[in-house]
């Protein structure tokens, strides 16, 4: 009997120490969960200070925790991302240069972090040095398509064309974008410029090659008009402003007077009047009304020219057409009748304010003049004349 509990101990033994162990492991791994969990106990601390709009007090968190490992990269780069958004871009730069400076990074969050830094540098107005960290992402393909639409934004604000050609047309490559309308834009942007330097042959070639880019650029058949009509080449003006109709028939209006005076300056008023008249017939364009209505005037005589915007307020009521037809009475009234009428168009010219200018299809800017870029969703031709909506 005592020799079997003899080996029955020794049998024990090695299960005690067995089970020892076991103990001390799982201890060991609790022990290391607790010290994990300490630390995003932190960050959701900083988080819960951010849900309740108290950015500064989380900042103060983040920063007090913060240590650069594999494991905090990613909070170092909403930490700066914070910072830049909070408009404390030397914080952030330090940060993301921090970050950058640290050799245990693996190429994909270096790469990151530099997207950040270049971030931070766009803001600061640094647009020399974000332009180079933008370029060195497109070259190693990590955030190359993000790269390459910063490098647009910086292209665009430095007005730096030739470049922005070639990083849109690189960008198209990579995202498989249409980016053509966007290039033919850039086209413009140097045939404008060439043409203000009254190189009227750079122009034209940039507004064809825009044109060969995207067809429907209605910004480049305006600006091919105007350099032919410059150049007195009258007939091939009329011609490119006419094509705008196939293009975006909103901006007829816009080129009326232009396409107007050039018949005149080749003698045709036959012309003009049976280019709007039969215009007309296929768009009821207030811009175009207003124009025929003078070239009415000028060919049958005040009566005629009232007659026919009176048809027009009857078809499609607007306080342009009716502006105009206060100024057709104006020019034949008695003196006694003067007084009201005047009065009159001022109050009409009051509420014709409103129904003028240009709108953002997008994002509803409105301005006075004609930006082919809108300042408010940075978008290319999304902005349409209020005249003619």
């Amino acid at each position: 009997m005592s020799f079997n509990v003899y080996n029955l101990l020794w049998l024990l033994l090695p299960l005690a120490a067995m089970s020892g162990w076991l103990g001390a492991s799982i201890e060991q791994k609790r022990r290391a969960r607790r010290n994990a969990f300490d630390l995003p106990s932190a960050y959701f601390k900083g988080l819960n200070f951010l849900l309740n709009e108290q950015p500064d007090k989380a900042i103060e968190v983040f920063t007090q925790v913060l240590e650069v490992n594999s494991e905090t990269v990613e909070t170092h780069l909403a930490l700066g991302n914070l910072f830049r958004r909070r408009g404390e871009v030397e914080r952030a730069i330090r940060i993301h240069q921090n970050l950058i400076a640290r050799p245990t990074l693996d190429k994909e969050q270096r790469s990151h972090a530099l997207l950040e830094l270049g971030q931070d540098y766009l803001k600061a107005g640094l647009f020399d040095r974000a332009e180079n960290l933008f370029l060195e992402l497109a070259e190693i393909r990590l955030h190359s398509e993000q790269a390459l639409r910063l490098l647009l934004r910086i292209y665009q604000q430095e007005k730096e064309w030739g470049k922005a050609i070639s990083s849109a047309r690189k960008l198209a490559r990579l995202s498989g974008e249409n980016m053509n309308s966007v290039i033919a834009h850039y086209n413009c942007e140097l045939a404008e410029l060439a043409y203000s330097n009254k190189d009227y042959a750079a122009a034209r070639g940039f507004v064809k090659e825009a044109l060969s880019n995207d067809r429907k650029c209605v910004r480049a058949n305006i600006l091919l008009g105007d350099i032919e009509a410059e150049g007195n080449r009258h007939r091939d003006a009329i011609k490119a402003w006419k094509h705008i109709e196939q293009q975006d028939a909103h901006f007829l209006g816009d080129v009326a007077e232009k396409i107007a005076d050039s018949y005149r300056r080749l003698g045709d008023e036959n012309g003009v009047y049976e280019f709007f008249r039969s215009a007309l017939e296929r768009h009821q364009l207030i811009g175009l009304v207003l124009t025929f209505a003078e070239t009415i005037r000028n060919r049958e005589g005040i009566e005629a020219a009232e007659k026919f915007v009176v048809e027009s307020l009857r078809r499609r009521p607007s306080v342009h057409g009716l502006h105009k037809l206060i100024e057709l009475n104006l020019a034949e009234a008695q003196e006694s009748n003067k007084d009201d009428l005047m009065l009159l168009r001022n109050i009409i010219e009051e509420l014709r304010e409103q129904h003028r200018g240009y709108a953002c299809q997008q994002c509803g800017f409105r301005g006075k003049s004609l930006h082919w870029l809108c300042p408010g969703c940075n978008r290319w031709s999304t902005i349409k004349p209020v005249l003619e909506e």
